[in-house]
């Protein structure tokens, strides 16, 4: 199992699991990511109505049922809770992503899942082997108070401007920067370097775009297919 230090190879992270050949966060795609070779795997919690952790991107699950109103044993049978899927996930890191933006219809302004996560991970992975991450950088914040030690990481979606924004991940006490692909060029990587900041690029499927993530030695990259991206990034490296 690879921990989240740039040795001058990205680190491929399936996203959702192995998403493109099998269910989104499911354990199938979880087993599966880790058949192609991923280092890590990417996925998502939530709350259930009786506050358990459970994996699910949307804030709805699939029969429109909001995830914050449905007990855990009532949720689709499909659907893991987190314990479950961080042993899913044997033998990889996990980046458990928490989903509780504002304007989301279950977003819970006391950030109850944010503490959740903190209190569960730990038990579940070596500290190396774990990222908790968020769109709302307030969460990651909250993440942070909760369990110190954990590493976490900002989801970075808008233009913000790379100065301001990689100052700001200083400032927050946060280890690694969670980039949208579009946001990449080498520049920002250069600057996040130094900073002592870790690059997590998502979600990139692309070989040529693999290349030159791993040319500009980003920490890790998200990604459908794992598979391809192992076989892009040990080929172009290796060769």
């Amino acid at each position: 199992m690879t921990s989240l230090v740039n040795d001058g190879r990205p680190l491929v992270l399936a996203h959702r699991g192995a998403s493109y050949d099998r269910p989104e966060n499911s354990e199938a795609a979880f087993a599966e990511a880790r058949l192609q070779g991923a280092d890590w795997v990417e996925l998502d919690v939530r709350l259930s109505a009786d506050d358990v952790l459970v994996v699910n991107h949307d804030a709805h699950y699939a029969d429109g049922r909001l995830v914050r109103e449905v007990m855990a044993c009532d949720a689709p049978t499909d659907v893991l809770n987190l314990a479950e899927a961080l042993e899913a996930c044997e033998g990889m890191g996990v980046n458990v992503e928490v989903k509780n933006l504002p304007g989301e219809p279950d977003h819970d302004a006391s950030d109850l899942v944010c503490e959740a996560v903190a209190g569960l991970v730990g038990a579940y992975r070596p500290i190396d082997q774990l990222l908790v991450s968020s769109f709302d950088i307030t969460a990651v914040d909250r993440i942070r108070a909760a369990e110190p030690s954990l590493p976490t990481g900002w989801l970075v979606v808008a233009r913000l401007g790379a100065d301001l924004m990689l100052d700001r991940m200083v400032a927050h006490g946060h280890p690694t920067v969670c980039l949208w692909d579009a946001l990449v060029d080498e520049s920002i990587v250069v600057s996040a370097r130094e900073r002592g900041l870790r690059v997590v690029v998502w979600t990139v499927d692309e070989p040529d775009r693999i290349t030159h993530l791993a040319d500009w030695a980003v920490d890790g990259i998200i990604t459908n297919r794992p598979g391809l991206a192992r076989s892009v990034i040990d080929g172009h490296l290796d060769g």
